[in-house]
């Protein structure tokens, strides 16, 4: 399991997760997002590309998120192309929260984390 964080060109914050995400290793994810978050970021992309499982607990934590973006006007994106991942978004009702795309090339070229989603 691994996290990374980086930040493009356009100014956007990037956090990758490779691995498995579950309750043992979510704080970590929840550090890195709320970190960026108290430091005024308001675009924030969150790459599971490299991620095999995202459990149930590690939901809630794109939720909070997402819900203080909200109220900054801002946006969380989330890239997935395993289709277990986007199954667990459908099934849960969060595809309609959040903006999902397939790579991060097209979160990044388009206008999926402008301020405001």
């Amino acid at each position: 399991m691994g996290f990374s964080q980086s930040r493009d060109g356009s100014g956007v914050t990037v956090v990758k997760v490779e691995g498995q995400l579950i309750v043992g290793n979510r704080q970590e994810l929840k550090d890195l997002v709320f970190a960026a978050l108290d430091n005024g970021e308001r675009r924030i992309l969150i790459d599971f590309s490299q991620t095999g499982y995202i459990d149930s607990s590690s939901l809630g934590v794109l939720i909070g998120a997402h819900r203080r973006l909200k109220l900054r006007g801002g946006a969380l994106v989330v890239v997935c192309d395993n289709e277990a991942i986007v199954k667990t978004f459908r099934i849960t009702g969060l595809d309609g929260v959040f903006t999902l795309v397939r790579s991060l090339d097209d979160a990044l070229d388009g206008d999926a984390v402008s301020a405001g989603g």
